[in-house]
């Protein structure tokens, strides 16, 4: 018996760790829940003590703790403030307002933000294109030059040439030959100007004879009274004649500075035509520049193509055309031969005005009946250019559809005149050939990309263990 209170002392004191311990966990798990319990009695404890009186009771167990039971208790206590009535219950949350939008419109927004920045962007450029008009004129004008005498320098180099003197001879004997076309046609102009006024004269008297014995019924009054306002028109627009001349004395001016210009971007490009790529190439951003790299030389082949076929095609009309004129006798006739290769670099509109050209000399030089046999050689050969030289001269790649060469003769004459006419056409087949590409390049990339990733990599990426072999 004397061993009896110090048994039952340990067994107190074994219960009183083992409180300490559950309220503990209690408070760890309401500190997980983000609630605090709050202080109970068994937070002062006394010591343990030997006698059994002295054994606290056992503590409240912790799973019943809960933070609704903990605030009703605080609620059942005396003296306790309840919430204002103002107080807000938790209000849900409100959906994204992304997610009212229908995709459709999400979309076209997408889509329209990029294209008014691509329309800025263009809208600047031209600007300041037309800004520099003379300039980029001059400098397209010397790449096409250079497309059409570059396969002459690469031949003499072939044959040993060193290139300075390949390019020299090329540069040379190209700028002479087309110096020599215009002198020709300048002087076949004024030799045959008091002739060619005394036709036109001539043919102005028998068309009015012809118009009054058609069955237009056309008076005299009437084709005098044409007469005189024609002649009080000149009167009354002297001034603005006089500033036409003074006009175009400027584009004179101007016109020479391009020549000069072209010749001397010629000359360079002939000369440094690979290095001033490569100093491009450098340009471009790292990730863009083998396909940019392999887009350049496909498109110098299409510009070359293009530029080849399109003297071919407008040799071989200036000739028929010209032949043609001879034969029914129209006064100068190898002039308007020499205009009609020259309008032949602009597609469609250049074969029109040329041919019409050709016919109202005809009609004013000769008669009725030699210009209609003008308009059917004119005809028939610009049919046989269209059905038969430029398909198989120019061939599939840098055929261009008839409404795109439409709309960009008309945008390049509107943006910077007849230049513009002229190298709309090539700027759009080559623009096509870079697309056409850079798609297939790219297709061709995803591909690569694709067959390029190994098994243990498509493994990883799905979280799944690669095959065996």
């Amino acid at each position: 018996m004397s061993r009896l209170p110090q048994w039952v002392g340990g067994l107190g004191s074994g219960l009183t760790r083992i409180a300490r311990r559950l309220e503990e966990r209690a408070a760890e798990r309401a500190r997980e829940a983000g609630t605090e319990p709050a202080p109970g009695p068994a937070a002062a404890t006394p010591p343990p003590s030997p006698s059994l009186s002295a054994i606290p009771p056992s503590p409240p167990a912790p799973s019943a703790v809960t933070p609704a039971a903990h605030a009703a208790d605080e609620a059942a206590e005396p003296g306790h403030v309840p919430p204002p009535p103002t107080y807000a219950p938790a209000v849900a949350a409100r959906p994204d307002p992304v997610d009212a939008v229908p995709w459709g419109v999400r979309v076209a927004a997408e889509v329209g933000w990029r294209l008014l920045v691509l329309a800025g962007t263009l809208w600047v450029l031209m600007r300041v294109i037309s800004a520099v008009r003379l300039v980029v004129l001059a400098f397209v004008a010397g790449l096409l030059i250079t497309a059409l005498l570059q396969p002459s320098v690469a031949w003499l180099k072939r044959r040993g040439v060193p290139r300075g003197l390949a390019t020299a001879m090329t540069f040379i004997l190209g700028f002479v030959v087309m110096g020599l076309v215009g002198w020709f046609v300048v002087w076949q102009v004024t030799e045959n100007l008091d002739d060619l006024s005394k036709q036109v004269q001539h043919g102005i008297t028998e068309l009015k004879r012809w118009l009054l014995n058609s069955p237009f019924h056309v008076t005299q009054d009437q084709i005098n009274n044409i007469a005189d306002k024609l002649s009080e028109a000149i009167g009354t627009n002297t001034k603005d004649i006089t500033s036409a001349g003074i006009e175009g004395v400027q584009v004179i001016i101007e016109v020479l500075t391009g020549i000069l210009l072209a010749m001397f971007s010629t000359l360079f490009l002939l000369y440094d035509g690979p290095r001033i790529w490569q100093w491009l190439l450098k340009l471009v951003p790292g990730g863009a520049r083998e396909g940019v790299a392999g887009a350049g030389p496909r498109a110098w082949t299409t510009l070359t193509a293009y530029v080849r076929g399109t003297v071919i095609v407008a040799l071989i009309d200036a000739i028929f055309i010209g032949i043609g004129l001879f034969f029914l006798n129209v006064p100068m006739a190898v002039p308007l031969a020499v205009f009609i290769f020259l309008f032949a670099f602009v597609p469609l509109v250049g074969a029109v005005v040329s041919g019409a050209l050709a016919v109202v000399v005809a009609l004013v030089t000769r008669d009725v009946f030699t210009a209609a046999m003008v308009l059917a050689v004119v005809l028939a050969v610009q049919q046989i250019e269209g059905h038969v030289l430029q398909p198989f001269i120019l061939g599939r790649a840098v055929r261009v559809h008839p409404l795109a060469v439409v709309l960009s003769v008309a945008a390049g004459s509107m943006i910077a005149g007849i230049g513009g006419a002229v190298v709309a056409v090539p700027l759009v087949a080559v623009t096509n050939t870079v697309v056409g590409y850079l798609r297939a390049y790219s297709r061709d990339t995803a591909a690569r990309a694709v067959l390029a990733v190994t098994p243990e990599e498509v493994a990883a990426v799905h979280g799944i263990e690669p095959p065996k072999e």
